[in-house]
């Protein structure tokens, strides 16, 4: 090599040396809406979540169940779902469930590890009861009871609590990228007994707001984007309480979520779309459903009685896998033709067990699961298929 050779080719490597530094240092200050991971990996923006609430797992293993995937192989459950494409893991939280080991602190914890180390989202739904908190009750936690008319002072404890929570999660490296202030929150939450109406909303948007400023605290505290949802129960609801709760001077929120039941709602699966949209243009925000479900049968595996049975079809779907699969297929299609951006199935993992409910022995849920009698994957599950595709 001559030395004119030599010089070229030195010039030539660091040239390409530096071309490829660039393309790295472009990559790593892309703004282009990904966001940064907990390793520091910029990841690709999620244009449509694909979820499952999957709070009722770990007790399902502690109580013997395990997980086969479509071709009937024992995996672990997380996987099967990450496998099939789906990217959200939903987990509800208690106050302090006397009544139960579960959907505690420590249980919510090891959910949202066992997600994350599948590379999925994190949606953590504040329950702020110590038992269920749905649209008929909205039960304050026994340790807030003495501060129920104490609109400041009980606006402390919630905040509090959300941030305190939040902040030991975020020690363990594990926020969530969505929360929930409150479980379908229909009616004024952190009541005591039957619920009170008309809301009171100075009391109710207090309380909310102070909830939604923890979530905004703790992001800012520790520099992470945690997104805030608010969620309602049927969309017919979300019309009017949206419109009460923004009158009220609660508007810092990402998300409006949503339950969507065809046996409960007002709206059948082929008119469902128009509230739907309706909710996204008036208020500007993202919206999700993130409860539904549809029974792939009509048969029980146990003395549990279903919740689903034959009224909970819908749209000419049979209570058939592939029933299931056309429900959730169209029902994803309706919210993108709105403009929302999410679905979640609802418990699709609770099957039967030998371990009992408040109400019964089992599940109220096994015919409504992703899984069948035999706790093999249904077809159902090949709704998150899609995600793979985007």
């Amino acid at each position: 090599m001559t030395n004119s050779d030599s010089k070229m080719y030195y010039i030539t490597t660091i040239s390409i040396f530096l071309s490829l530094l660039l393309t790295v240092n472009s990559c790593s200050d892309d703004s282009s809406g990904g966001n940064d991971g907990d390793d520091g990996i910029i990841e690709t923006p999620i244009s449509f979540y694909y979820g499952a609430d999957l709070s009722y797992v770990n007790e399902m293993e502690d109580c013997g169940a395990t997980y086969k995937n479509s071709d009937g192989t024992t995996t672990d459950v997380y996987q099967i779902f990450k496998n099939e494409g789906a990217n959200l893991v939903r987990v509800r939280l208690w106050h302090n469930a006397d009544w139960t080991n579960y959907s505690d602190y420590n249980d919510v914890k090891e959910t949202i590890q066992r997600a994350k180390s599948k590379g999925l989202k994190v949606l953590l739904d504040f329950h702020y009861s110590d038992t269920w908190a749905d649209p008929s009750k909205q039960e304050i936690p026994a340790a807030w009871v003495s501060e129920i008319n104490n609109t400041p002072a009980l606006s402390q404890l919630l905040y509090d609590y959300t941030y305190n929570t939040l902040d030991q999660l975020s020690n363990e490296n594990l926020l969530p990228d969505i929360v929930q202030v409150g479980n379908e929150i229909n009616g004024m939450i952190l009541q005591q007994g039957e619920l009170v109406w008309p809301i009171d909303w100075a009391r109710n948007s207090a309380l909310i707001n102070k909830g939604i400023q923890a979530v905004r605290d703790i992001s800012a505290a520790k520099n992470k984007t945690i997104e805030v949802m608010l969620h309602i129960a049927q969309p017919e609801n979300g019309l009017w309480w949206f419109e009460q709760a923004t009158a009220n001077g609660v508007t810092d929120f990402d998300w409006i979520g949503l339950s969507y039941y065809p046996i409960w709602s007002d709206y059948d699966l082929n008119e469902v779309q128009t509230p739907l949209s309706t909710l996204i243009n008036t208020y500007n925000k993202k919206l999700m459903i993130v409860e539904t479900a549809y029974p792939f049968t009509l048969d029980n595996a146990d003395s549990a009685n279903n919740i689903l049975g034959s009224d909970a079809l819908t749209g000419g779907y049979p209570a058939t896998q592939q029933g299931q699969l056309d429900y959730l297929n169209q029902l994803k299609q309706i919210i993108e033709n709105a403009g929302g951006q999410g679905l979640v199935y609802w418990e699709p993992a609770w099957v039967s067990t030998g371990c009992s409910t408040l109400w019964a022995q089992g599940s109220h849920w096994d015919n409504a699961t992703l899984f069948d009698h035999d706790n093999k994957a249904t077809l159902g599950i090949k709704f998150y298929n899609a995600s793979l595709d985007e």
